[in-house]
């Protein structure tokens, strides 16, 4: 078979004579040309080169063409902060306003057109890695998720939206989600055979919002995603495992996962709905800080863990850090192309922990002064559950001010790492109070974040 046709096959939840491997290399890709983040998203012919490269060094049976949750948030006039070293972040939200103002519902007319923005020069860039590798290769278009663009637009206060003013929501959603219709028509139109919608913030939500909010929007969305002709994926990153039965009903061929998830317990759910599982090999403690064989033994072990591989789909958890050396990268592939002769090459490997938790200071947390807040994140820069964890925390901050102290912890960060692991924070992003874990893979409300402050005041 093909790599697009082993693929495909696992998209439909065939059996496939291997598992089908996909690195989600978006700004990642840069590097392997020594070019930044940000030349590589802003220049089609870098992210021509680019893309190539990574088709020819990670050999990926469905290759990434675009990951940047921004390009839709910059056109309806978000402002972009950008980086050399990853994605750019969403800046300003044009939606917010005062307490005492009524937010607004961008018009119609605002939807992006196929000219707008960095649309050309994206679709372009498929075009062409379409035509010189589309015969093989399958293609991902990424875009923006409804849920994530809202909060772009508004900002954090979407969720206390979700308690506040629910027909609000409802017609936001409505509008952000017919922005993803017609990204999803440019991208399929420039060659892309999977749409994967990206929303990040899926895990940040309980069921039953997910079920009042998400679940019509999502639905309409991979309806027309497959009328096009297309597979259509449902991305999500962080904890999204008490959503995964209800994502699945939205009719997706695919869903992804990322480390966050027990990627077991969530094919178990998918198989019962014919989906497809990608994921979840983790970004940073095997992919960015490990050493490749690091990265073949979790890819065999994850293997090995399932009696039945039907519609599993290998593949990195989320956008893969800038840093992750590229043997990383090559390992996992090596492992999920070739499990037995990776399995035999490292079968007398047994990884190093070389964390000295004993060197993490952590504060007297029952003789603080005053209340601490600390988020423990993957990136705020990257992230875009983090970013809104953050920002939470942040308006926390600026609420209670020197009456509080405030850290933020990245688990990029090397020498942060054993922090997490002392601290043992279970899911990313996290918020700690005094110690103790108040918010895990759910973005509070300022109300909800402030009563948890002012309670242990």
């Amino acid at each position: 078979m093909l790599p697009k046709e082993l693929l495909f096959a696992a998209l439909e939840h065939k059996s496939t004579p291997r598992t089908p491997w996909i690195p989600f290399s978006g700004a990642h890709s840069a590097r392997l040309k020594g070019y930044t983040a940000t030349e590589f998203l802003q220049d089609e012919d870098k992210m021509v080169e680019c893309l190539l490269e990574v088709n020819r060094l990670f050999k990926p049976d469905g290759l990434c063409c675009i990951f940047d949750l921004q390009v839709e948030a910059e056109i309806l006039g978000c402002d972009l902060l950008w980086a050399d070293d990853g994605p750019p972040s969403v800046a300003s939200h044009p939606l917010d306003c005062d307490e005492d103002e009524d937010p607004v519902v961008p018009c119609e007319c605002t939807i992006p057109s196929a000219e707008d923005g960095r649309i050309p020069l994206i679709c372009r860039s498929m075009r062409r890695i379409k035509e010189a590798i589309g015969d093989t290769t399958a293609l991902y278009g990424l875009i923006t998720g409804p849920l994530t663009l809202a909060s772009h637009l508004r900002g954090s206060n979407i969720f206390m939206d979700m308690f506040d003013d629910d027909e609000y929501v409802h017609d936001l959603l409505d509008f952000c989600n017919k922005v993803a219709f017609k990204m999803a028509d440019y991208f399929i139109d420039a060659g892309m055979d999977v749409i994967a919608v990206v929303d990040p913030l899926i895990s940040q939500i309980s069921t039953a919002h997910f079920e009042e909010f998400i679940a019509e929007p999502f639905t309409a969305l991979f309806e027309h995603i497959k009328s096009k002709g297309a597979y259509a994926s449902f991305f999500v990153c962080g904890d999204a495992t008490r959503n995964i039965e209800v994502m699945c009903k939205t009719g997706c061929h695919s869903i992804s996962v990322d480390e966050n998830v027990n990627i077991q317990t969530a094919k178990a759910i998918c198989d019962k709905y014919s989906v497809s599982i990608g994921g979840n090999i983790p970004l940073t403690t095997i992919m960015l800080h490990g050493t490749q064989q690091d990265n073949m033994k979790y890819v065999v072990d994850m293997l090995d863990s399932f009696e039945d591989t039907t519609g599993l789909i290998v593949a990195t958890g989320c956008d893969m850090p800038f840093g992750i050396p590229f043997e990383n990268t090559i390992g996992c592939m090596q492992a999920a192309q070739h499990p037995d002769e990776v399995r035999e090459m490292i079968k007398d490997y047994v990884a190093e922990d070389d964390d000295d938790l004993s060197a993490v200071e952590l504060p007297d947390y029952a003789n603080l002064k005053k209340p601490l807040v600390e988020a423990f994140t993957l990136d705020p820069a990257t992230c875009a559950a983090c970013t809104y964890m953050v920002a939470a925390a942040d308006e926390a901050k600026a609420a209670f001010g020197d009456a509080i102290d405030y850290n933020v912890y990245r688990y990029t960060i090397k020498e942060e790492i054993p922090r997490f692991k002392k601290m043992g924070v279970p899911n990313l992003p996290s918020l700690y109070i005094n110690g103790e874990l108040k918010f895990k893979s759910i973005i509070p409300s300022r109300e909800e974040l402030e009563a948890a402050i002012r309670a242990v005041m």
